[in-house]
């Protein structure tokens, strides 16, 4: 979900495949990047490859790899920074304590979750940085970083390229499908507030 007001089609529009790669990249595993409207660049520039602006077989082989160089690079971060910053006690941030809650974490979920936060804002940026933080073994993140890359780095943009090649109108109320989109995408977070809540 941004937290700016952001115009997805001029961006592409404005930025190509380099800006594409980059954004997704940079969503994926960089801290910076939880901003960007992940979701909805996908889908935009699928929607956009239907009239031709790209190519539908380009997008589909540099989206996927951008989010899975995004995430390997958001877990040697983890994996790197982690050991010098989870070392005190009673620290609200870095309490060592956090990274072996991590650890647990993922020795319990970690697969499914790398999984099913591709498709949560803000969640996909932060997982992997936490999945090297808890080290988890890069063989088992790596598998499922590929499954989870392909699966959104595909899945996204192949929708916004049939459904614009199926209804070409839909153009004019893409403001009004990124919003769905977007509230859409943080249904599993809702879920999980309301059922903390209850608890």
């Amino acid at each position: 979900m941004p937290l700016l007001p952001i115009d997805i089609p001029a961006l592409l529009l404005a930025t190509g495949y380099l800006g594409l790669f980059c954004m997704v990249f940079a969503e994926s595993g960089l801290f910076f990047g939880f901003f960007l409207p992940g979701d909805s660049l996908l889908f935009t520039a699928g929607l956009l490859a239907a009239n031709g602006t790209f190519n539908i077989a380009a997008l589909l082989i540099v989206l996927p790899i951008a989010a899975m160089l995004g995430d390997s690079v958001g877990y040697w971060f983890g994996s790197w920074v982690g050991p010098h910053i989870f070392i005190k006690d009673n620290s609200l941030f870095f309490d060592r304590r956090h990274a072996l809650r991590a650890k647990e974490f993922y020795e319990k979920y970690g697969p499914r979750a790398i999984i099913l936060a591709r498709f949560v804002p803000m969640v996909r940026t932060f997982v992997p940085i936490v999945a090297g933080v808890g080290s988890m073994k890069y063989a088992t993140f790596v598998t499922y970083n590929v499954i989870g890359g392909l699966l959104w780095g595909t899945l996204l943009p192949s929708l916004g390229y049939f459904l614009g090649r199926a209804f070409p109108s839909t153009q004019h109320y893409l403001t009004l499908i990124i919003a769905l989109i977007i509230v859409i995408s943080f249904l599993p977070i809702a879920r999980e507030w309301w059922l903390q809540r209850k608890k």
